[in-house]
């Protein structure tokens, strides 16, 4: 199963349904690390360093830095982009699905946007 990182602004309902359906599920919120209130870059090349992808709900910036790591030949083992629109249940679906079904270095180098279509 993929390693997980929630960012510092990730719907902690969204992660609290994440362990009640998996409680395996290998998800780390930035808040329990040191990272808790540094750059975005920063938060990003931890991610990298512990091979884990990141969740966010931030399209406009971390997406962009995610980018921009890619461009520069830098490790980024993925980012997931969940709109802030998605009903909680689906969210917490498209993740576990997402989670379960990919194996690990499946999603480096790439972002991946949900809800899933």
């Amino acid at each position: 199963m993929l390693r997980l990182l929630a960012d510092e602004n990730f719907n902690n309902d969204i992660l609290r349904g994440l362990r009640r359906r998996e409680p395996r599920l290998n998800i780390v919120r930035v808040q329990d690390t040191p990272l808790y209130g540094v750059e975005d870059p920063l938060v990003l090349a931890w991610a990298a360093e512990e091979d884990r992808i990141l969740l966010t709900h931030d399209a406009s910036t971390m997406t962009a830095y995610a980018y921009d790591r890619v461009r520069a030949g830098q490790a980024m083992p993925g980012v997931v982009e969940v709109s802030r629109s998605v009903p909680l249940r689906q969210a917490i679906d498209d993740i576990l699905l997402f989670a379960q079904g990919s194996l690990p270095g499946e999603w480096e180098g790439q972002v991946l946007y949900l809800p899933l279509r």
